[in-house]
């Protein structure tokens, strides 16, 4: 029985997993659930899984989790500590699904104690790659790909040639502007950018794949995660979201991974690695898709692409900034209070003000990602007016 943590449980990830789990009640026992302070959610959940413990990290959240789980035997526990707390529990598979840089103390904790972690978390390698992937070599913890396009090129990469490799190639959706004519994107609404074409996410990572910033941030992962230098990384436009990601050998061979656009199948790999496990998904019909379709991206519909190869290039603090910028200007954006071009623009004005030196420690991460977001905020705030729903 494989012992698991789930950090982020009640999210669109945390949720799939627990899909999967609850299918084979009797391979996995759940050590700890998390969530930021969806209580009715995670409680149920827990309850559900038997889960030693829930935590909360709103501690205010944390008198109405103890109500919902009295009675239970389950733990519950609250605030930011707590979640860094429930991620070094004892267990031999942690998810780590908590959306931004929330998600990097508590992905911290699971890698220090030596787990295996299945990242979902796109901040963790993007903010703190050096960091992160230097606390994994040093605990000896193993990092497992969760995103489709990661997952797909770990399943592609052939161990005994990793040196072998000419490309990898990452592949996008192209979101659902693909096809607008550049004046009119002015135009987007956040209920228009969140209706992804293919994928069911939340509204944060829905808005990275309409900017394809999310691409962006897949090849710094990718960078991190394989160890392939920034040249040797692609990302390319496909429509039908049926191959995830391909890698090309220096013989001229290509190795794709297919499979259908639910994020239950790159999270059952991850869970089982590296056995298989079944899904209730079905089988790709391939004569009914038809046809597979690519094309570049177009970089003037799609700039923030842009400066994601350009922060991955420059290393250093280059990559958390980047991220944190793209945090505050997707808030915004939500929020009305930015249009939906200005994401990028923001992002690029901040890169252009600040600086600072290459962080060495998780702590400095976090220094050059509150100095990141004032600064974006600040760019936010000169906009100087608030978008009409």
């Amino acid at each position: 029985m494989k012992r698991v943590t789930i950090l982020g449980a009640t999210g669109s990830v945390g949720t799939s997993t627990l899909d999967l789990i609850e299918r084979e009640p009797d391979a996995f026992e759940v050590i700890a659930l998390t969530a930021n302070c969806d209580v009715e959610k995670l409680a149920a959940a827990a309850i559900r899984t038997h889960a030693r413990r829930a935590a909360v990290a709103d501690q205010r959240c944390l008198p109405a989790l103890e109500a919902a789980l009295a009675g239970t035997g389950i733990e519950a526990t609250g605030g930011a500590d707590a979640v860094c707390e429930a991620a070094a529990m004892d267990a031999d598979w942690t998810m780590a699904a908590i959306v931004g840089c929330a998600g990097l103390k508590p992905v911290m904790a699971a890698l220090e104690q030596g787990r295996t972690v299945a990242l979902a978390n796109k901040e963790a390698l993007v903010s703190a790659g050096d960091v992160m992937t230097a606390a994994s070599q040093a605990s000896g913890a193993t990092l497992l790909p969760v995103d489709s396009e990661h997952n797909a090129i770990f399943q592609c990469l052939e161990p005994a040639n990793r040196t072998r490799v000419r490309r990898i190639i990452l592949t996008a959706s192209g979101g659902p502007f693909r096809d607008w004519p550049i004046e009119r994107m002015a135009t987007i609404s956040p209920a228009q950018a969140v209706a992804h074409p293919n994928w069911s996410m939340g509204a944060k990572i829905s808005v990275d794949s309409a900017t394809m910033m999310n691409k962006g941030l897949e090849l710094i992962e990718a960078h991190h995660l394989f160890g392939v230098a920034p040249a040797q990384l692609e990302a390319i436009v496909h429509r039908q979201s049926v191959i995830h990601s391909m890698v090309e050998y220096v013989d001229g061979s290509t190795l794709a991974q297919l499979g259908p656009p639910d994020m239950r199948v790159p999270i059952a790999h991850a869970l089982a690695w590296p056995a298989r496990m079944a899904t209730p998904m079905a089988p790709l019909d391939l004569a009914a898709i038809g046809r597979l379709d690519f094309e570049a991206a177009d970089p003037e519909r799609f700039p923030a692409l842009a400066l994601a190869k350009s922060a991955m290039e420059a290393g250093g603090a280059r990559p958390a900034i980047l991220n944190a910028a793209n945090e505050v200007a997707v808030a915004a954006f939500l929020d009305n209070r930015i249009g939906f071009l200005q994401i990028a623009a923001i992002v690029q004005d901040t890169l252009e003000a600040y600086d600072p030196g290459a962080p060495d420690s998780l702590d400095a991460v976090l220094d050059v990602d509150a100095g990141a977001r004032r600064i974006a905020a600040d760019r936010v705030a000169a906009s100087g007016h608030r978008i009409a729903p």
